[in-house]
């Protein structure tokens, strides 16, 4: 089979050795192939690159976020896209929300502002067991940041567009459920894809319906936060800290009052990165259900928006 490998981010000198040693029997090509591709491996590929992809069995995402793929026009509509559900991604994930998680229970953004003012002073300790975390999104990402956060004793709800029941955790669905364990949480991390239904969902209401002092950790996608009302809700204690690695504009601009705000933790766009080393495994999974005739998996529903 013809494979192409077309990204102007990520690194091709680290993907194709693995890709060939995992894919003897086929041929991988970069972007500047005029070859007739049977799968096209993509993640912000060159212009021009979606055209040429309308005979392809297959556009497998490098990614797990696809909206940029589904809003590009050029995207063939009769060719199958999916989402990459890459193990080393989504621990990376979790290592993120549970580092961010605990810098606010235990307060360690506090003591960081504190050693800037050489200040000596000691907060209250809680028990993990003392906090809510939510989670608005109950997929792999999801799922595998629960089952950590359970490990440390924390308490774990959990909201996603269908009723989900998973062990341990007090699942939600629905706009009504929604505000309802909204109400209930102490901490409040976004993992959610970014459609039409969830851009602007950490907006004035709903951070207003959390518990007073709460935490945020935005980690999927800028258009999730109004940006003014998340300023708002730190600058009148309802939350305490947000932990941001995704914003409207990347980089996020210099002007931006996101960088200096002092309630504000900043990365960039660093929270989970494609691990080539295990997701060329899933990759040539992929490949060869394809060379079986079989569906790929973890298709895009382009009406839902992932």
């Amino acid at each position: 089979m013809n494979i192409l490998f077309a990204s102007q981010v990520e690194p091709a000198e680290r993907w194709l050795p693995l890709l060939e040693q995992a894919l003897p029997r086929d041929r991988v090509f970069t972007s500047s192939s005029s070859e007739e591709i049977d799968v096209a491996l993509v993640a912000s590929p060159p212009p021009g690159t979606l055209e040429k992809l309308k005979s392809a069995k297959l556009i497998q995402s490098l990614w797990m976020g696809v909206e940029r793929l589904l809003a590009d026009p050029a995207l063939p509509k009769g060719v199958p896209l999916a989402r990459l559900v890459d193990p080393g991604m989504v621990a990376a994930m979790s290592e993120t929300v549970l580092l961010h998680t605990l810098d606010w229970h235990r307060r360690l953004y506090r003591y960081r502002a504190q050693q800037r003012e050489s200040r000596w002073h000691r907060y209250r300790q809680y028990m993990a067991s003392d906090h809510t975390v939510g989670l608005l999104g109950l997929g792999e990402l999801g799922t595998n940041a629960a089952r950590k956060l359970l490990a440390l004793e924390f308490k774990v709800a959990g909201w996603s567009r269908r009723p989900r029941a998973l062990q341990g955790i007090e699942s939600f669905s629905g706009e009504k459920e929604l505000e309802d364990m909204l109400r209930k949480t102490d901490v409040l991390v976004c993992l959610l894809p970014l459609t039409p239904q969830t851009q602007g969902i950490l907006n004035r209401v709903n951070l207003g319906r959390l518990k007073k002092g709460a935490g945020l950790i935005n980690v999927a996608r800028g258009p999730h936060v109004v940006v003014p009302d998340l300023i708002a809700a730190l600058d009148s204690g309802q939350l305490a800290h947000a932990y941001l690695d995704v914003f409207d504009e990347e980089p996020l601009p210099a002007a931006s009052p996101l960088w200096l705000h002092p309630g504000v933790t900043i990365t960039p766009h660093a929270a989970a990165l494609t691990e080539p080393r295990t997701a060329v495994r899933k990759i040539a999974d992929q490949v060869e259900r394809i060379r079986r005739g079989e569906p790929a998996l973890n298709l895009v529903d382009r009406a839902a928006g992932y």
